[in-house]
Protein backbone atom coordinates (compact mmCIF):
# COMPACT_ATOMS: atom_id res chain seq x y z
CA UNK A 1 0.00 0.00 0.00
CA UNK A 2 1.27 3.45 -0.87
CA UNK A 3 0.93 6.26 1.21
CA UNK A 4 2.34 10.25 1.71
CA UNK A 5 3.66 11.88 4.09
CA UNK A 6 2.62 15.41 5.18
CA UNK A 7 -1.16 15.95 3.96
CA UNK A 8 -3.37 12.44 4.02
CA UNK A 9 -2.90 11.80 0.71
CA UNK A 10 -3.25 8.17 -0.39
CA UNK A 11 -2.75 6.65 -3.93
CA UNK A 12 -3.34 3.26 -3.34
CA UNK A 13 -6.05 2.57 -0.20
CA UNK A 14 -6.61 -0.29 1.05
CA UNK A 15 -5.64 -2.60 4.10
CA UNK A 16 -5.86 -6.42 4.99
CA UNK A 17 -6.21 -7.24 8.14
CA UNK A 18 -6.39 -10.88 9.01
CA UNK A 19 -6.66 -12.55 12.73
CA UNK A 20 -6.30 -16.05 13.08
CA UNK A 21 -5.32 -17.75 16.37
CA UNK A 22 -3.45 -20.57 14.21
CA UNK A 23 0.03 -19.65 12.16
CA UNK A 24 -0.69 -18.40 8.68
CA UNK A 25 1.82 -19.48 5.59
CA UNK A 26 1.89 -16.95 2.97
CA UNK A 27 3.11 -18.28 -0.09
CA UNK A 28 4.98 -15.41 -1.30
CA UNK A 29 4.99 -14.38 -5.45
CA UNK A 30 6.48 -11.04 -6.07
CA UNK A 31 6.67 -9.38 -9.31
CA UNK A 32 9.70 -7.34 -10.55
CA UNK A 33 7.36 -4.24 -10.99
CA UNK A 34 4.51 -2.22 -9.50
CA UNK A 35 3.12 -1.40 -12.72
CA UNK A 36 2.99 -3.84 -16.50
CA UNK A 37 3.51 -1.34 -19.23
CA UNK A 38 2.86 -2.90 -23.20
CA UNK A 39 4.05 -0.55 -25.31
CA UNK A 40 1.83 -0.67 -28.65
CA UNK A 41 5.33 -0.31 -30.86
CA UNK A 42 6.37 -3.76 -29.50
CA UNK A 43 3.05 -5.65 -29.18
CA UNK A 44 3.98 -7.18 -25.67
CA UNK A 45 5.50 -7.09 -22.49
CA UNK A 46 6.90 -9.15 -20.11
CA UNK A 47 6.78 -9.94 -16.22
CA UNK A 48 9.26 -12.12 -14.36
CA UNK A 49 7.12 -13.19 -10.99
CA UNK A 50 9.41 -15.20 -8.42
CA UNK A 51 8.04 -17.51 -5.61
CA UNK A 52 9.63 -16.35 -2.35
CA UNK A 53 8.47 -18.95 -0.59
CA UNK A 54 10.03 -22.17 0.28
CA UNK A 55 7.52 -24.48 -0.99
CA UNK A 56 5.78 -25.29 -4.47
CA UNK A 57 3.63 -23.27 -5.72
CA UNK A 58 0.99 -22.72 -8.54
CA UNK A 59 0.93 -19.09 -10.35
CA UNK A 60 -2.46 -18.23 -11.75
CA UNK A 61 -2.41 -14.75 -13.76
CA UNK A 62 -5.79 -12.93 -14.51
CA UNK A 63 -6.33 -10.12 -16.41
CA UNK A 64 -9.02 -7.90 -15.41
CA UNK A 65 -10.65 -4.82 -17.50
CA UNK A 66 -11.69 -1.75 -15.75
CA UNK A 67 -15.56 -0.61 -15.68
CA UNK A 68 -14.95 2.41 -18.01
CA UNK A 69 -12.97 0.18 -20.57
CA UNK A 70 -14.72 -3.81 -20.85
CA UNK A 71 -12.88 -3.82 -24.48
CA UNK A 72 -10.51 -6.72 -24.17
CA UNK A 73 -6.99 -5.69 -25.80
CA UNK A 74 -4.68 -8.01 -24.22
CA UNK A 75 -4.06 -12.12 -23.33
CA UNK A 76 -1.28 -13.43 -21.06
CA UNK A 77 0.65 -16.59 -21.27
CA UNK A 78 0.98 -18.75 -19.32
CA UNK A 79 -2.43 -18.10 -17.19
CA UNK A 80 -0.63 -20.88 -14.84
CA UNK A 81 2.54 -22.51 -14.15
CA UNK A 82 4.09 -24.11 -11.44
CA UNK A 83 7.02 -22.23 -9.82
CA UNK A 84 9.41 -23.75 -7.69
CA UNK A 85 10.83 -22.34 -4.54
CA UNK A 86 13.14 -19.55 -5.11
CA UNK A 87 12.71 -19.69 -9.23
CA UNK A 88 10.83 -17.21 -11.41
CA UNK A 89 8.13 -17.80 -13.59
CA UNK A 90 8.14 -15.72 -17.23
CA UNK A 91 4.59 -14.21 -17.44
CA UNK A 92 4.39 -12.48 -21.50
CA UNK A 93 1.30 -9.70 -21.98
CA UNK A 94 0.75 -10.06 -26.03
CA UNK A 95 -1.64 -7.00 -27.33
CA UNK A 96 -4.07 -8.10 -29.70
CA UNK A 97 -6.13 -4.52 -30.30
CA UNK A 98 -7.95 -4.87 -33.53
CA UNK A 99 -6.87 -1.22 -34.41
CA UNK A 100 -4.10 1.59 -33.51
CA UNK A 101 -4.22 2.46 -30.41
CA UNK A 102 -4.84 6.54 -29.77
CA UNK A 103 -4.64 7.11 -25.93
CA UNK A 104 -3.15 4.95 -23.36
CA UNK A 105 -5.54 2.18 -21.66
CA UNK A 106 -5.77 0.84 -18.25
CA UNK A 107 -6.75 -2.60 -17.33
CA UNK A 108 -5.20 -4.64 -14.13
CA UNK A 109 -3.78 -7.95 -13.96
CA UNK A 110 -3.78 -10.01 -11.12
CA UNK A 111 -0.40 -12.61 -9.62
CA UNK A 112 -2.12 -15.03 -7.97
CA UNK A 113 0.19 -17.53 -6.07
CA UNK A 114 -1.83 -21.08 -4.83
CA UNK A 115 0.34 -23.48 -2.30
CA UNK A 116 0.53 -26.76 -2.82
CA UNK A 117 0.45 -30.03 -0.48
CA UNK A 118 -1.31 -30.42 2.13
CA UNK A 119 -1.70 -28.36 5.46
CA UNK A 120 0.24 -29.43 8.15
CA UNK A 121 -0.88 -29.88 11.91
CA UNK A 122 1.41 -29.14 14.85
CA UNK A 123 1.02 -30.13 18.47
CA UNK A 124 -1.96 -27.63 19.42
CA UNK A 125 -1.42 -25.42 16.34
CA UNK A 126 -2.73 -25.44 12.56
CA UNK A 127 -0.33 -24.04 9.70
CA UNK A 128 -2.68 -22.96 6.94
CA UNK A 129 -1.86 -22.44 3.12
CA UNK A 130 -3.32 -18.99 2.14
CA UNK A 131 -3.28 -17.37 -1.48
CA UNK A 132 -1.57 -14.08 -1.58
CA UNK A 133 -2.65 -11.72 -4.77
CA UNK A 134 -0.85 -8.93 -5.96
CA UNK A 135 -3.42 -6.80 -8.40
CA UNK A 136 -0.87 -4.41 -10.44
CA UNK A 137 -2.26 -1.66 -13.30
CA UNK A 138 -1.80 -2.49 -16.85
CA UNK A 139 -0.88 0.58 -19.00
CA UNK A 140 -0.92 -0.29 -22.93
CA UNK A 141 1.02 2.68 -24.42
CA UNK A 142 0.03 3.87 -27.98
CA UNK A 143 2.87 3.63 -30.86
CA UNK A 144 4.10 7.28 -31.44
CA UNK A 145 2.96 8.58 -28.65
CA UNK A 146 5.63 10.57 -26.52
CA UNK A 147 6.56 9.92 -22.60
CA UNK A 148 4.82 12.33 -20.20
CA UNK A 149 6.52 12.23 -17.10
CA UNK A 150 3.64 14.87 -15.95
CA UNK A 151 0.74 13.79 -17.31
CA UNK A 152 -1.49 15.60 -14.60
CA UNK A 153 -0.46 19.29 -15.88
CA UNK A 154 -2.34 18.12 -18.19
CA UNK A 155 -5.47 18.16 -16.28
CA UNK A 156 -8.36 21.04 -16.20
CA UNK A 157 -10.04 21.45 -13.04
CA UNK A 158 -13.47 23.70 -12.13
CA UNK A 159 -15.43 24.74 -9.66
CA UNK A 160 -19.24 26.33 -9.79
CA UNK A 161 -21.61 26.15 -7.42
CA UNK A 162 -19.71 23.75 -4.73
CA UNK A 163 -19.15 21.36 -7.95
CA UNK A 164 -15.60 20.81 -8.78
CA UNK A 165 -14.75 18.85 -12.11
CA UNK A 166 -11.44 17.57 -13.47
CA UNK A 167 -11.46 16.96 -17.33
CA UNK A 168 -8.37 15.13 -19.06
CA UNK A 169 -7.81 16.09 -22.55
CA UNK A 170 -4.49 14.36 -23.28
CA UNK A 171 -3.87 11.13 -24.69
CA UNK A 172 -2.16 10.06 -20.66
CA UNK A 173 -3.79 7.94 -17.97
CA UNK A 174 -3.14 10.09 -14.72
CA UNK A 175 -3.04 8.34 -11.98
CA UNK A 176 -3.13 10.37 -8.36
CA UNK A 177 -4.31 10.34 -4.86
CA UNK A 178 -7.83 10.05 -4.18
CA UNK A 179 -8.26 13.17 -1.58
CA UNK A 180 -7.95 16.96 -3.32
CA UNK A 181 -7.71 20.42 -1.27
CA UNK A 182 -8.83 23.81 -2.46
CA UNK A 183 -6.55 26.27 -1.95
CA UNK A 184 -6.90 29.29 -0.26
CA UNK A 185 -9.02 28.01 3.16
CA UNK A 186 -9.66 24.24 4.18
CA UNK A 187 -11.75 23.38 1.61
CA UNK A 188 -12.04 19.57 0.16
CA UNK A 189 -13.14 17.17 -2.04
CA UNK A 190 -12.60 12.99 -2.65
CA UNK A 191 -12.28 11.94 -6.19
CA UNK A 192 -14.24 8.28 -6.66
CA UNK A 193 -10.85 6.67 -7.84
CA UNK A 194 -7.26 7.15 -7.79
CA UNK A 195 -7.10 7.34 -12.03
CA UNK A 196 -8.50 9.53 -14.65
CA UNK A 197 -8.70 8.27 -18.12
CA UNK A 198 -8.07 9.83 -21.47
CA UNK A 199 -11.01 11.98 -22.36
CA UNK A 200 -12.94 11.64 -19.20
CA UNK A 201 -14.35 14.29 -16.64
CA UNK A 202 -15.18 13.36 -13.34
CA UNK A 203 -17.78 15.70 -11.32
CA UNK A 204 -17.53 15.54 -6.97
CA UNK A 205 -18.92 18.16 -4.35
CA UNK A 206 -17.18 19.60 -2.02
CA UNK A 207 -17.55 22.35 0.80
CA UNK A 208 -15.95 25.49 -0.62
CA UNK A 209 -17.57 27.96 -3.70
CA UNK A 210 -14.69 30.51 -2.86
CA UNK A 211 -11.06 28.66 -3.92
CA UNK A 212 -9.00 29.83 -6.88
CA UNK A 213 -6.86 26.27 -6.86
CA UNK A 214 -6.64 22.96 -6.29
CA UNK A 215 -3.94 21.03 -4.39
CA UNK A 216 -3.60 17.25 -5.65
CA UNK A 217 -0.80 14.22 -4.80
CA UNK A 218 0.36 12.49 -8.53
CA UNK A 219 1.89 9.63 -8.97
CA UNK A 220 4.23 8.75 -11.60
CA UNK A 221 3.20 5.85 -14.18
CA UNK A 222 4.69 3.09 -11.78
CA UNK A 223 2.59 4.63 -8.73
CA UNK A 224 5.02 6.14 -6.93
CA UNK A 225 3.98 9.73 -5.23
CA UNK A 226 5.84 13.13 -5.73
CA UNK A 227 5.05 16.29 -4.84
CA UNK A 228 1.86 17.70 -4.83
CA UNK A 229 0.86 19.79 -7.33
CA UNK A 230 -1.08 22.76 -7.38
CA UNK A 231 -3.90 23.76 -10.50
CA UNK A 232 -5.38 26.62 -10.82
CA UNK A 233 -9.68 26.44 -10.91
CA UNK A 234 -11.66 27.44 -13.57
CA UNK A 235 -14.35 29.52 -12.07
Amino acid sequence: MQTFPGFPFRLLMGALVLSLSSHTLADGMVPDTSVVIVHEADGEASVSVTNTDTKLALLHVTLEDIPEDPKSLLFVTPPLSRVEPSKSQLVRFILQSPEPLTTQRLKRVIFEGMPQGRSETQAGHARVGVTVRQNLPVIIHPKGLAPNRTPWEGLAWNLKSQQLSVHNPTPYVVRLAQELRLLPGDGSALLPRTYVLPGETLTVATNTTAATQVQLQPATVYGFAVEPYVAPLNL
